[in-house]
């Protein structure tokens, strides 16, 4: 897949989670194009490894990730000029009170603890997907030469 191409970016290491956000938003017709990376440093990599590319709308990002986790690349994302208004939604299981105050304090975008329940999953990522990607108006580049 071209990343020129990307909307979304999903960093989530659980393969039955991702499987089930893939299938809920492609039968949804949220998004088609969906990169996935299954660990912190392949999101690094993805994000800022190749030089500049089209970076993508929304990036769904699961915190416990193997080799960098998911709070050291929420604080690489929102501290570089390039990728901060990227809007972060970290879907987690998580429930420590650490975990969110760190998110919110490095800027994510918002905060969502997987629901265990099937149905409930499901719905939860429908409705994100929505959100985000379809009725949420994302910060675009301004170019203050041409203001």
């Amino acid at each position: 897949m071209s990343t020129d191409a990307v909307e979304l970016l999903l960093v989530e290491d659980n393969p039955s989670d991702e499987e089930l956000t893939l299938h809920v938003l492609k039968k949804n017709h949220l998004t088609n194009r969906i990169h996935v990376v299954r660990d912190g440093a392949e999101a690094l990599e993805f994000l800022f490894g190749n030089g500049v590319r089209n970076l993508p709308k929304l990036i769904l990002l699961d915190l416990k990730l193997p080799k960098v986790n998911g709070i050291e690349v929420l604080n690489r994302i929102k501290g570089d000029d390039r990728t901060k208004m990227i809007p972060v939604v970290v879907l987690t299981s998580s429930r420590e009170d650490s975990d969110l105050v760190t998110c919110y304090q490095l800027g994510v975008n918002s905060y969502i603890v997987k629901p265990v329940d099937f149905a409930q999953f499901t719905e939860s990522i429908r409705q994100l997907g929505l959100y985000w990607l379809l009725l949420n108006e994302a910060a675009r580049k301004f170019d203050q030469k041409t203001a």
